[in-house]
């Protein structure tokens, strides 16, 4: 089948949404389908939305593929018989974010008329669509309450799980996200301020906030635990995650009401690393269940910090813990075979 891949992205910031969609090209070609991907400039700066909206709705590709799979907000506004979504989040600041201290969209006369602007597109859109599957359960949910518009849940699976291996259950706790204000990547540092064990820390990821990172290393001073971390603010290499993964204790996700499990809590459990993650973080919920293959705490410095300090002192819970993360990931059916399957019905 040729099939059409569409996508938006912020130039030189990285995530998971372009992790899903190298891998389900990887995946679909490694199938024998024959697969192009549009990548499409998208700046998320809401004066700017409609008219780049526009733009997309403007093209119709319906002659140059048997399907189109579109991911990332708002590439579902291209035109095609036979749209399919693989739905991984809303422009959250129109949606759930809306009217939150992490909504970009202002609460006046003007920012409300973008934000119903934004809703009826989508709403265009979602209705054109043959189906629509989501990468939680969350994201379903929010579907459902915003735009009235049922889906279906289909979890993202790593490509190459193999390379995810445990040399063991070291001293550092890590936690690998873009430093962006929602990770509440503060927490982690204010927790470990708040610990009685050795435990150290490493926070790895993109510094898409250059006031937001100077807080964090100010923080880091302040409560005196710049020995025991180390603040890693560039996307690091495949290589050097799989290393820090392998050697780690444990994972932290303490991403406020994330849109998915994402991509490090799936990591961390096929490492077989327990993840310690928050009783707000959202989508890691669906994943990581309190005493099976992780901890779930209240968002609290000093909660997070007894979870490590837990980890620290029963090495024997945090590889049981981890243990349990492969069966857990079997359980969901996370695999590559489901998720073609799905989107090519």
């Amino acid at each position: 089948m040729r099939i059409v891949i569409a996508t938006t992205f912020e130039p030189f910031h990285s995530g998971g949404d372009r992790v899903i969609v190298d891998s389900l090209q990887e995946a679909l070609i490694h199938a024998g389908h024959e697969v192009e991907t549009f990548r499409i400039p998208f700046r998320s700066w809401y004066p700017e939305m409609l008219d780049q909206m526009l733009a997309l709705r403007l093209f119709d590709i319906s002659q140059t593929c048997e399907r189109l799979i579109a991911i990332r907000t708002p590439s579902y506004l291209l035109r095609h018989p036979n749209k399919i979504l693989w739905f991984i989040h809303h422009h959250r600041g129109a949606y759930d974010s809306w009217g939150t201290a992490y909504g970009d969209l202002p609460d006046t006369p003007e920012g409300r008329r973008y934000r119903r602007a934004i809703i009826q597109a989508d709403n265009v859109a979602f209705r054109e669509a043959r189906a629509i599957f989501t990468n939680s359960r969350l994201v379903s949910r929010r579907l459902l309450e915003f735009n009235h518009i049922s889906s279906e849940v289909l979890y993202p699976p790593l490509l190459n799980a193999e390379k995810y291996v445990c040399s063991g259950y070291g001293d550092s706790v890590v936690y690998f996200a873009r430093i962006v204000r929602h990770k509440r990547q503060h927490l982690a540092i204010e927790a470990l301020a708040h610990t009685r064990t050795p435990v150290r820390l490493t926070i790895a990821g993109p510094a898409h906030d250059a006031d937001y990172c100077a807080e964090l290393k100010a923080a880091a001073r302040h409560h005196d635990v710049e020995d025991r971390l180390l603040l890693l603010t560039s996307w690091i290499t495949d290589s050097q995650k799989l290393e820090l993964l392998s050697n780690s204790l444990a994972v932290l996700y303490l991403a406020w009401n994330e849109d998915s499990y994402g991509y490090a809590s799936l990591e961390a459990q096929q490492a077989l690393k327990a993840v310690i993650t928050t009783s707000d973080s959202g989508g890691p919920l669906e994943l990581v269940e309190d005493d099976n293959n992780g901890l779930v705490v209240n968002a609290d410095a000093q909660s997070i910090a007894a979870a490590m300090d837990r980890l620290y002192t029963d090495r024997q819970l945090a590889a049981r813990l981890g243990r349990e993360g492969r069966v857990r990931i079997a359980e969901l059916g996370i695999t590559w075979e489901n998720v073609l399957q799905r989107l090519l019905a």
